[in-house]
């Protein structure tokens, strides 16, 4: 990748990590990696622009389908795809049908765009992340090679062990608080081949873990807020993402967001 290279459009596909959940700003809107990526890349190349398709609770069928079309019809400079993790943390899951979609998605945007950018996704250090591992190294594997294939980026969140710790994750402990979601802006603009403004891979102060009512308090507040709406939404086969917009369907000139979106 060329040291301080030129982009001038940005197109985001996936679901709710690129969309942009927990990074939750004053209006109720949601900002997020991708959003905050935009900005820095519209701050050095004027006449920027910039798409986010993802939608929450999409699987990756949904978004090959619906977003991947979409997007390779843009033709943008760079092209992020972040999916399948929805699919892998399903009760059951066929990984050949994932791989399926994720092949057809990568097929159709890679010839069309200059860079595509695929990830593998971080997750929260626990019993749901050790349960799960298997599944998600799997769809990892699966991306690792057809970035190879295809010559697309592979930006390694996974590996990140920062990106494991509890603390850079939301009480939903799905989605990345906003210090997180700025480290995987970062990460995606050295893999882009900018200049690094820090170390995203850099542990957090050390603090003192909770007690064990605090730890308690949690999980119930967790399993009341979060868990069970979730498990509600599978048994009735919705989702969070139903009937939902993409924040930015078109390839439009971006607009810098202010300082205090950037933070």
């Amino acid at each position: 990748m060329e040291m301080n290279a030129s982009y001038t459009s940005f197109v985001a596909i996936g679901d709710s990590f690129t969309e942009g959940m927990s990074d939750l700003l004053p209006d109720g809107s949601y900002r997020g990696w991708a959003d905050v990526l935009a900005a820095r890349l519209a701050a050095r190349e004027p006449g920027f622009r910039y798409a986010n398709l993802a939608v929450r609770g999409k699987l990756i069928g949904q978004i090959a389908r619906d977003q991947a079309p979409l997007a390779a019809k843009m033709g943008a400079d760079v092209v992020t795809l972040v999916g399948g993790l929805n699919d892998a943390l399903r009760p059951k899951v066929d990984m050949g049908r994932v791989r399926g979609h994720l092949e057809e998605a990568v097929e159709l945007l890679a010839p069309s765009c200059g860079t595509l950018v695929l990830m593998r996704s971080p997750g929260r250090n626990g019993p749901v992340m050790e349960r799960f591992r298997p599944r998600m190294e799997e769809l990892f594997a699966i991306l690792e090679e057809l970035a190879a294939r295809h010559g697309a980026l592979l930006v390694d969140l996974y590996g990140a062990a920062v990106l494991g710790d509890p603390r850079l994750w939301d009480v939903d402990r799905l989605h990345l608080t906003p210090e997180g979601h700025r480290r995987v802006a970062e990460a995606v603009w050295q893999a882009l081949g900018l200049e690094p403004e820090e170390d995203w891979r850099a542990p957090l102060p050390p603090s003192a873990a909770p007690g064990w009512s605090v730890r308690r308090t949690e999980d119930l507040r967790f399993a009341r807020q979060h868990l069970l709406p979730w498990i509600g939404r599978r048994i009735t086969g919705r989702s969070s993402g139903d009937g939902r917009a993409a924040k930015r369907s078109e390839l439009l000139p971006y607009e810098a967001l202010a300082p205090d979106r950037l933070s």
